[in-house]
């Protein structure tokens, strides 16, 4: 068994931005931001990358006066 998606020939890849594993780009799950577009696996990948961010903004407001 393969861990890749079944993709009809020469259709796009693309990587999640999370774990990089590599996903049609018509099944990837991509929200869209002000500044760019990520594409995610699935929305337990996303869910990750939304708790990084918010860890990531929590520790630099604690650095601030």
């Amino acid at each position: 068994m393969t861990d890749k998606p079944i993709a009809p020939p020469g259709e796009p890849m693309i990587s999640c931005d999370a774990c990089r594993k590599e996903v049609p780009l018509s099944a990837a799950f991509t929200p869209e931001g002000a500044e760019y577009i990520g594409h995610y696996c699935g929305i337990e990948c996303y869910q990750a990358f939304v708790a990084e961010a918010k860890r990531r903004e929590a520790a630099g407001r604690a650095g601030k006066p």
